[in-house]
């Protein structure tokens, strides 16, 4: 997550507010130490994101996935 300085965050706002809409946090910082998170209302918490991998372990994949239906697909063109 970027951190932006006050300075910098007074400066830029808009454009900051506009990153922030679409999705962008990032953080605001007084003398280096941040004092501030900006995210968008209608941005879910850090703790509810989804992310990659999200259903490990719901279900399995067999192992010869990528050979499945192998034969029945080659006949169909002719091999």
């Amino acid at each position: 997550m970027e951190s932006v300085n006050m300075h910098e965050a007074k400066t830029r706002l808009s454009q900051l507010v506009a990153r922030a809409a679409k999705g962008e946090s990032f953080i605001i910082a007084k003398a280096g130490k941040p004092v501030a998170r900006v995210t968008a209302i209608d941005s879910p918490e850090p703790d509810q994101q989804k992310r990659i991998g999200f259903m490990a372990g719901e279900f399995n994949v067999p192992e010869d996935f990528d050979r499945m239906g192998q034969d029945e697909i080659a006949g169909m063109f002719g091999a």
